[in-house]
């Protein structure tokens, strides 16, 4: 019998690189394909201890090439696509929106041309809470999968756009797909200019740690391996066609989460500075994933014991988070916080 072959887009990024580890580690009868550009946030070297395995392949490519994709499918002839090579950061998308378009609207497509064509399994496409917009402060009220989709950034509005191309193919060419949109993730290989790394990393080197507006915006955070075991099973066992949200119930404001890391590594919170507020910044992220644990999900972790081991992680991995910590990332630092080293 022929192994199943399973390509994941943007899987040497942070999301798609922990969910390469888990499907290579947990399936050795699957062929994994990490297809990636690496383009700035990609990093092949969280792949060391996996890439002399038999199951697990490396493609270099450009979801936008449609060329080079339609050959790499055709040739190898996947099963199962799971698509998270996307432009990913707010701020970077408000500089340039461009990129943006060309890689999450004009990718998505592409890769979603080449499914049709091969005639995949399933194509499972991961997308973010950001395309639902914002919620106010109230608790009671969460972001269900019913909730319009108005997206308030570049970024967002470039994966709603995805989105809803995915849903129009599933609808007009019968394309088997889930789509799964995750409240904001943490762990191991967090690219350092996102929150958590950006502050365990300053806060180590006793750095400042920028803080932006009054700190006050909410996020549900979603440990990184919580979030692999939530797509493995909508991968296995979604509804075809069917959206599912994955969020942990773990809210806490920026200000919270940046105090609870200068907590833990014994350090002064007069490091925090406050910079001018992100353009278009929402006020708070949460998720019910009601529809997704009746699907057979649950979380791990908690934040406190998702933090703790993500911390732990960054203290044992220091090499790993200053060999990127340099040049364009840097020069981009500094533009971004409006303050140096």
């Amino acid at each position: 019998m022929a192994k199943k072959k399973v390509v994941v887009t943007g899987g040497a990024g942070f999301i798609g690189g922990n969910f390469v580890q888990y499907m290579v580690n947990k399936y050795p009868d699957y062929d994994i394909y990490n297809l990636d550009l690496l383009t700035y946030a990609g990093d092949l070297t969280k792949h060391k201890e996996i890439e002399t395995n038999d199951n697990y392949h490396f493609i270099k490519a450009d979801i936008a090439d449609r060329e080079a994709i339609m050959n790499h499918f055709e040739k190898e002839k996947f099963d199962y696509v799971i698509h998270f090579a996307a432009e990913s950061h707010v701020d970077r998308s408000i500089t340039d929106p461009e990129i943006f378009i060309k890689t999450n609207v004009l990718g998505t497509q592409v890769l979603l041309d080449a499914a049709k064509q091969i005639g995949v399994t399933k194509f499972l496409h991961v997308s973010t809470d950001e395309v639902y917009g914002e919620l106010d402060f109230d608790p009671s009220q969460f972001f269900t999968e019913e909730t319009p989709l108005q997206p308030n950034s570049p970024y967002s509005a470039s994966k709603a756009s995805s989105d809803l191309l995915v849903r129009a193919y599933h609808e007009t060419y019968g394309l088997p797909i889930n789509i799964t949109r995750c409240s904001n993730n943490y762990g191991p290989y967090h690219f350092p200019e996102k929150l958590i790394p950006l502050t365990i990393s300053r806060v180590l080197n006793n750095e400042s740690v920028p803080v932006y507006g009054d700190g006050k915006n909410i996020r549900d955070w979603l440990h990184v391996y919580d979030h692999c075991s939530a797509i493995d099973l909508v991968l296995h066992n979604g509804v075809d066609g069917e959206v599912y949200n994955v969020g942990g119930h773990n809210e806490r404001t920026n200000l919270e989460v940046v105090k609870t890391i200068i907590s833990t590594l014994g350090k002064s919170e007069d490091l925090i500075e406050f910079v001018e507020d992100r353009l278009g910044h929402d006020k708070r992220y949460a998720i019910d994933p009601t529809k997704l644990e009746e699907l057979g999900w649950k979380p791990a972790y908690n934040f406190e014991t998702g933090i703790a081991q993500t911390i732990e992680w960054y203290l044992e991995n220091k090499d790993w988070w200053k060999h990127i910590l340099s040049g364009e990332y840097q020069e981009y630092f500094e533009k971004q916080y409006s303050f140096k080293k």
